[in-house]
């Protein structure tokens, strides 16, 4: 295929949406694509349970359970933006993180490449999240737990569901 050049077609301080053309020879397609940057998440270990979130989420209009997560900022580390993100929605520091998995969300209209983390040494600063209007609770819940929350649908979030199971598995296969 022959792509086209991209145009702005909307920008805010959390994304841009770009029009791409691509032309397969016999027909053309235009893509609206949705460029929201890096997006780094952390599953933080406690014995047999993991750290959970839970923050408004406007699509299903409810809350929403997470593992803590968020973008990466221009010229930082993945790992450390994984750090500073668990440390603002949650106040724990963690540190000795190890990669998880690398995925993107989508891989037509969505460009969020997504790096998943995990880490049992953290220290509680004792501080609860920086902005309360975006996490309205942490809770600790067992793995076990997790997993039958995805499949009762009460962490919906792909991102979250990717990482709970990638976390399940690497756990299995030791």
């Amino acid at each position: 295929p022959k792509i086209g050049r991209r145009q702005l077609v909307y920008e805010n301080d959390f994304h841009q949406i770009v029009r791409v053309p691509v032309d397969f020879g016999g027909f053309t397609k235009e893509y609206f694509v949705r460029e929201d940057g890096k997006h780094v998440g952390l599953v933080v270990v406690q014995d047999e349970s993991i750290l959970l979130v839970r923050q408004y989420r406007l699509l299903i209009d409810d809350l929403s359970w997470e593992i803590p997560g968020g973008g990466v900022d221009d010229g930082e580390e993945l790992e450390q933006a994984a750090v500073r993100e668990c440390l603002e929605e949650t106040g724990m520091l963690c540190r000795n993180l190890k990669p998880l998995i690398k995925y993107h969300l989508g891989l037509d209209n969505l460009h969020n490449p997504s790096s998943i983390f995990y880490s049992n040494t953290f220290e509680n600063t004792g501080k609860s999240h920086s902005n309360p209007g975006e996490v309205v609770q942490t809770h600790w819940v067992t793995l076990t737990d997790c997993i039958d929350m995805i499949f009762s649908q009460r962490i919906s979030g792909s991102f979250s569901i990717v990482a709970l199971l990638a976390y399940q598995a690497l756990k299995n296969k030791a």
